[in-house]
């Protein structure tokens, strides 16, 4: 609505469809029936998160596309802005509607109730893209302020700003002043830029979806964790059980397990894998970038199923380390795609890693410092969370508060409050 007032009926005629769908749906005990109601609500809310989303980038991609055959179509073209939150209300309000045809929950009878699920703020922007089995019973109970939700929902928004302001918003300094002029930056600054990128994408999103459910956890409820330390992971199956948790386990449940998931033959499977991650890809944004993206992280899957690398136990911590940095390399190689402009920059910057020598673009001193701070602090933090490392001294309720308390100053000292955006919201 900050945008253009009219962008409010959009969330509101997604919010009607999907209620008056999923009640028609649960009375009608006709198989087809319900299918092709089930569809109706479907095309509908894809329809409209495809005409704000897609259009452009579908038509244009057809008129190139016809081009190189000397055939010129002109698509008419509509200059619509993207509706902050769209792709993430739109599965969530989908996700429930097919969850009311599997019968996995009965339709919300209340509809200021179901409308809060579909809206509510602390995750409408930018998820957890939550499940209605979830969340929904959540809006019947009563609740009284509770201290320890309230002071726990503190902790996690406060360490989601120190992921935000003092790392993700510090790197992006560094990572756009790099990507935005490659052609005038070495392989080394490069590699840097890379790697800097994705720990501010991880940051980013991560430091949103703490802040999320530190908001919601303070009001009383309880949103699904949406990060675990992904770049722990040993293989790239796991990386996907660890990042962006909600929408990987909506893909995995609403698009891998209809298309047949592992219950077919090898091939196929390989094929439902590659098509999901596609699908991921394009969720992400219209851009053949994303695509790219999507398909490598699907090749990696692929690859991980066929070798059965997510059915191995590293028994050598030294093996485990060396998967934990190759598994890094490949998704990182991702990321070059996600954050390149269009593929030829992606290739420039690929390129650029094996050809240009020169030394290391630091930018400014202090700045860079921050960063190397910022990130220091964030890896100590994960890597003693992940290996449940515990000292008495760091246990005690002076060091707990301490440690926030410092938080909180670095937020305040080295934070960057420039107004950025959080990645997410573009998608």
């Amino acid at each position: 609505m900050n945008w253009e007032p009219m962008y409010a009926l959009l969330i509101m005629l997604s919010t009607v469809i999907t209620f008056s769908g999923a009640k028609y749906i649960h009375k009608n005990e006709d198989s087809k029936t319900r299918k092709r109601l089930l569809l109706i609500s479907i095309v509908l809310n894809f329809g409209i998160l495809f005409l704000f989303k897609y259009y452009n980038f579908l038509t244009q991609s057809i008129f190139e596309g016809l081009s190189l055959m000397n055939v010129r179509i002109v698509f008419p073209e509509f200059k619509l802005l993207l509706p902050v939150g769209i792709s993430f209300y739109t599965f969530q309000a989908v996700g429930y509607s097919i969850d009311v045809y599997y019968r996995k929950l009965k339709p919300e009878a209340n509809f200021g109730k179901y409308a809060l699920f579909v809206s509510f703020f602390p995750q409408l922007v930018a998820g957890p893209i939550e499940r209605a089995t979830n969340l929904l019973p959540q809006f019947s109970k009563k609740y009284a302020f509770d201290y320890k939700k309230a002071l726990e929902g503190t902790k996690l928004i406060i360490w989601g700003y120190f992921m935000k302001v003092v790392v993700a918003d510090r790197l992006s300094i560094y990572v756009d002043s790099v990507y935005n002029n490659s052609e005038m930056h070495s392989s080394i600054s490069i590699v840097f830029a890379t790697v800097f990128f994705a720990f501010q994408i991880y940051c980013d999103f991560g430091g949103y979806s703490n802040i999320a459910i530190g908001c919601a956890k303070i009001l009383g409820f309880d949103l699904m964790t949406n990060f675990k330390r992904p770049y722990f992971a040993s293989n790239c199956s796991e990386f996907w059980h660890r990042w962006h948790i909600s929408l990987s386990t909506w893909f995995k449940d609403y698009v891998y397990i209809p298309l047949g998931g592992n219950r077919v033959s090898k091939t196929r499977k390989y094929l439902n894998l590659m098509i999901t991650f596609i699908v991921s890809g394009l969720w992400h944004g219209a851009n053949w970038t994303f695509v790219i993206w999507g398909a490598l992280n699907g090749l990696f899957q692929i690859i991980v199923n066929f070798f059965k690398l997510n059915k191995r136990r590293d028994t050598s911590k030294v093996i485990h380390l060396i998967n934990i940095l190759i598994t890094f390399i490949l998704i990182d190689f991702t990321w070059v795609f996600f954050r390149a402009n269009n593929i030829t920059h992606a290739m420039s910057i690929i390129e650029s890693v094996f050809t240009k020598s020169g030394g290391l673009f630091i930018g400014n001193n202090a700045s860079f410092i921050y960063s190397i701070i910022g990130l220091g602090i964030l890896l100590v933090k994960d890597f003693k969370d992940e290996y449940n490392i515990t000292y008495l001294i760091l246990e005690t309720r002076v060091a707990k508060y301490a440690w926030y308390a410092i938080l909180t100053i670095l937020i305040l000292l080295i934070g960057v409050f420039d107004g950025s955006q959080f990645i997410y919201f573009q998608f």
